[in-house]
C-alpha cells in the first residue's frame, strides 16, 4: 500500500529469555496502534488477520502483528490454549509498544481471533490505562473467565451467525463485561467468515469501533 512503512520488529519477553518476532506497518499519520493477537495454531502470518490488519491501515490506524508463541513452544498443545500465558504475550507487545517512539504516543486497541480474543481481553484487564478498546472476532471471550469483570477497555464481539455453539459462548462472556460494548452477529457467517462479504463485514464494524474508541 502506498504511503505505508513497514519493518520487522521483535517482542521481547524477558522472564523467558525470548524474543517474539512481528510487524509494525504504519500508514501516514496514523489514528491509533491495532494490535492483534492470533488464535489457537496460527500465526503473525494469518491470512484473515492480515486481511483485516490491511483494511484497518486503510482506515489509519498502525497495526502490530506478532507471534504469542515460539515455534517450540508452539509445538505442545497446552501452550497454545493457555490464555494466562497468551494474555501475558499481548501484555509485553503492550510494553513494547510503550517503549517504541514510532508509536508510544498512539491510543491502542487489541484485535483478537479464535483463543487470541481471551489473551487480548485478559491483556487488556490487566492494562487498563493503555488499551483503549477490543475488538474480538470469531472469538473465544468467554475463556477469559475471571478477567472479564475487570476489562475497562470498550469491547465489541463479533461472531459468525452459523458458528453455533460459539454464538451462546459470547453471549455468556457479552453479559460478564461490564466495560461499553457489543455483540454484533454477522448473519449466515460461519467460524472463519469465509463466506463472500463476511470478513468485510467485520473489517467495517472493527474499523468503526476503533474509530470511535481510539483517540491519540
Amino acid at each position: 500500500m502506498e504511503n505505508e512503512t513497514a519493518r520487522p520488529v521483535v517482542v521481547p519477553v524477558p522472564e523467558a529469555n525470548i524474543a517474539l518476532p512481528g510487524e509494525l506497518i504504519m500508514p501516514e499519520n496514523p489514528k491509533g496502534l491495532v494490535i492483534f493477537a492470533h488464535g489457537s495454531g496460527s500465526s503473525r502470518m494469518s491470512p484473515r488477520n492480515r486481511f483485516v490488519a490491511g483494511e484497518l491501515r486503510r482506515a489509519g490506524f498502525a497495526t502490530l502483528l506478532f507471534d504469542l508463541l515460539t515455534e517450540a513452544e508452539a509445538m505442545d498443545r497446552a501452550n497454545v490454549f493457555d490464555i494466562p500465558l497468551l494474555g501475558s504475550r499481548v501484555g509485553h507487545a503492550l510494553a513494547w509498544a510503550d517503549a517504541e517512539p514510532a508509536v508510544q504516543d498512539l491510543a491502542v486497541g487489541l484485535f483478537g481471533a479464535s483463543t487470541g480474543a481471551a489473551a487480548a481481553l485478559v491483556a487488556a484487564a490487566d492494562r487498563p490505562d493503555v488499551v483503549a478498546a477490543v475488538v474480538s472476532r470469531g472469538g473465544r471471550p468467554d475463556l477469559a473467565a475471571e478477567a472479564l469483570p475487570r476489562v475497562r477497555a470498550a469491547t465489541l464481539l463479533i461472531v459468525g451467525g452459523a458458528d453455533h455453539g460459539v454464538i451462546e459462548l459470547n453471549e455468556a462472556a457479552y453479559a460478564a463485561l461490564t466495560s461499553e460494548a457489543r455483540l454484533d452477529i454477522v448473519p449466515g457467517a460461519t467460524h472463519l467468515f469465509e463466506e463472500k462479504g463476511a470478513l468485510e463485514t467485520v473489517v467495517e464494524r472493527a474499523a468503526e469501533w476503533f474509530g470511535t474508541h481510539l483517540r491519540t
